[in-house]
């Protein structure tokens, strides 16, 4: 029984590893955190989106992570929640959290692909 827990725990950390996101992902990506600063804009308050957020992440979580849309483990869910709260707290217009976010997101992405690399 113990071999099985382990095995099982050793099984999901592998999957809970940070994976880096394609070119396609990133923009797609950009394309939800500008439409969350034009949310912000139409008067969705923080609390309100984070809620929804949070939410979608709970959902999403019934799906392997390999099916899911850009937040496929908890490092990925902490970058876009991050992402999400600048937003709301240093808002800029949404054209510009969108470039920003593409910068972070490239650069995150490039910072794990060397990660995994093992040469």
């Amino acid at each position: 029984m113990r071999a099985l827990l382990l095995a099982a725990g050793v099984a999901w950390a592998a999957g809970a590893a940070a994976h880096p996101h394609s070119a396609q992902e990133c923009r797609e990506g950009g394309d939800f955190i500008q439409h969350a600063a034009l949310a912000r804009d139409a008067g969705a308050s923080r609390e309100f989106f984070v809620e929804r957020l949070e939410g979608d992440f709970l959902a999403i979580h019934a799906f392997p992570p390999e099916l899911r849309w850009f937040a496929r483990d908890s490092a990925d869910e902490a970058f876009l929640r991050t992402e999400v709260y600048e937003v709301f707290d240093a808002p800029v217009s949404s054209e510009l959290h969108r470039d920003a976010f593409l910068e972070r997101c490239a650069r995150r992405s490039e910072r794990l692909a060397r990660q995994g690399d093992p040469s």
